[in-house]
């Protein structure tokens, strides 16, 4: 039987796309070669290397648009003057030495930003332009910690991730058509996606999570819709919301390794990604997760992709290893001497792995940073499984010299309310307010011998609203550091864990009185002065108070 096969060599050989002609003559008994002709052979073979740059490419491609996005979007340049146009504006620098710039300026640093992000997409000066997209970004990061979140830090790694890997083909600079892509490149990338999702995992088997009270109510949005039709919302919100999502991130990354689960594996990762876009405000988080779900495929999946919508004309390619050598004299074997670079190299990754292993469950080291929970937000991979709800925040200044009192707005030269929450930022606040009402000219003040008490009250994770931080205590004289724990917080009262389920009944059994009524469920030290005009101001209605005194 005589079997003419047309391909293209390009797939295989690191030269010019060639048409190479195989004339195999097969019979019952043997199967031997007659005829192997071949043209404009010049550089020797790479083999795989068109599909490890496509797959190297693709997802970078992808991850570069959704950073030119996000600049615009979630790093501010689209509202800058907003951002970045009040000098007086209460910051929360990670280091204190860390200021912010005047307005151009801080424009041109969103501009070098979002140029770099252009390179990174086109493959333009690809190394430089990562420099130029890294400094800023992570200059702006660390200039605010009350705007961390998860996937800004994850944006931030990748972006030096990228750095040091050769995904730089592109359309500009120096582009090596069929160049090999160092399995390493793969791995890291790989190794943190796993890290988001293993460790988010990992800290949902908190108990909050677990019995299903980090997300309470969130079966009312439209894409559960589905579920309802089998289970009841309280059903959807703890076996879907809480315990798939448990099983989902535990788990999914293993599922991805593995070529019979991976399939399956996709089609769950990416529904998860999809919804989570359409429940929360999360900026372009599951885009880059989606992105980069080609990491752990094959690296011939462009291949397969297309060939689903190309019928007429099948490309059909051999193993590597059905080409004998002897076939190929010109080809050259890829025998690398290791060297410094690669010792490097290996240093680099061992001990960037370690960090990552290493900074989510590193908060017995930084304990200033400690308050219920764990850390700052952001780099601890604890995603949705705290929920906060702030009822009351009072900010008082006294003056000392004649004891007046003046109570400032707790939204006045802040854009988000996270700093109430930490002790850190709380204690920068209050400096911040002191600087702007004496500079200012307040004349309401007779001296700059003053003092400033905040007094929080929150809840987290439908628990009692009660004091986060000792109120009588002027945050102006209090010490802080990030190695020593905050002696003035408050203790989160765990003892009234179980009334979470008699508050939350009762609650449904308020509002179903009237619509103009509400509930407020308070436990309290017995030191503090409670004092309800407070609530009721901050509520606005009518409301049925209810305290427990510790």
């Amino acid at each position: 039987m005589l079997l003419n096969i047309k391909f293209e060599a390009a797939d295989i050989l690191d030269s010019r796309a060639l048409d190479v002609t195989v004339t195999m003559r097969m019979s019952s008994r043997r199967k031997k070669a007659q005829k192997i002709d071949m043209s404009d052979i010049s550089k020797p073979i790479q083999p795989f290397s068109q599909e490890s740059t496509s797959r190297a490419y693709t997802s970078d491609l992808w991850e570069s648009v959704l950073m030119v996005l996000d600049v615009v979007e979630e790093r501010g340049l689209a509202n800058a003057d907003i951002k970045w146009g009040n000098p007086n504006e209460c910051r929360f620098p990670l280091f204190d030495v860390l200021k912010p710039l005047p307005l151009d300026w801080m424009c041109i640093i969103h501009l070098i930003m979002w140029a770099g992000a252009f390179g990174i997409m086109l493959g333009f000066f690809f190394k430089w332009s990562c420099v130029a997209f890294i400094a800023p970004y992570w200059y702006i990061v660390l200039l605010d910690k009350s705007t961390w979140n998860n996937h800004s830090y994850l944006y931030g790694l990748i972006s030096i991730l990228l750095l040091g890997t050769d995904a730089n083909h592109g359309l500009f600079g120096r582009v090596r058509s069929n160049s090999h892509v160092p399995l390493w490149n793969y791995m890291v990338l790989r190794f943190q996606f796993f890290v988001l999702y293993f460790f988010a995992g990992l800290k949902k088997m908190d108990k909050d999570w677990i019995e299903g009270h980090s997300l309470s109510n969130l079966s009312s949005h439209w894409v559960f819709e589905p579920f309802k039709l089998l289970l009841s919302p309280e059903q959807v919100d703890y076996w879907i919301i809480h315990q798939f999502g448990f099983l989902l991130d535990l788990t999914i990354s293993f599922w991805l390794f593995f070529d019979k689960t991976r399939p399956y594996a996709l089609i769950f990762c990416t529904s998860f990604h999809l919804m989570n876009s359409r429940i929360f405000s999360i900026g372009m988080f599951p885009y880059v997760c989606l992105a980069m779900q080609p990491i752990f495929c094959h690296d011939d999946w462009p291949r397969h992709l297309t060939a689903l919508f190309n019928f007429k004309r099948q490309v059909k390619t051999f193993p590597i290893d059905a080409i004998q050598e002897n076939e190929l004299p010109t080809r050259k074997r890829l025998v690398t001497n290791l060297n410094w670079k690669h010792h490097l190299t290996a240093i680099l990754l061992l001990c960037y792995g370690s960090m990552q292993c290493f900074l989510p469950y590193s908060h017995f080291i930084t304990k200033g940073y400690n308050n219920w929970t764990k850390g700052l937000y952001g780099y601890s991979w604890d995603m949705m499984v705290h929920s906060w709800d702030t009822i009351l925040v009072v900010v008082k200044v006294v003056d000392n010299n004649t004891g007046k009192e003046h109570f400032i707005d707790p939204d006045a030269w802040v854009q988000t309310n996270r700093w109430s929450k930490h002790a850190d930022m709380i204690v920068q606040y209050a400096h911040c307010i002191k600087h702007n009402l004496l500079t200012q000219g307040d004349h309401q003040l007779t001296s700059d011998n003053i003092s400033i008490f905040i007094d929080v009250w929150c809840s987290l994770n439908g628990r009692f609203q009660q004091r986060m931080f000792d109120p009588k205590l002027n945050l102006l004289q209090v010490s802080w550091s990030p190695f020593i724990e905050v002696t003035w917080l408050m203790p989160l009262l765990t003892e009234f864990s179980l009334w979470r389920w008699k508050i939350k009944h009762l609650e449904e059994d308020i509002v179903s009185w009237s619509n103009y009524t509400d509930s407020l469920f308070v436990a309290d030290f017995p030191a503090p002065h409670l004092n309800t005009k407070q609530f009721d101001n901050a509520i606005g209605t009518s409301f049925y108070f209810w305290a427990w005194i510790h």
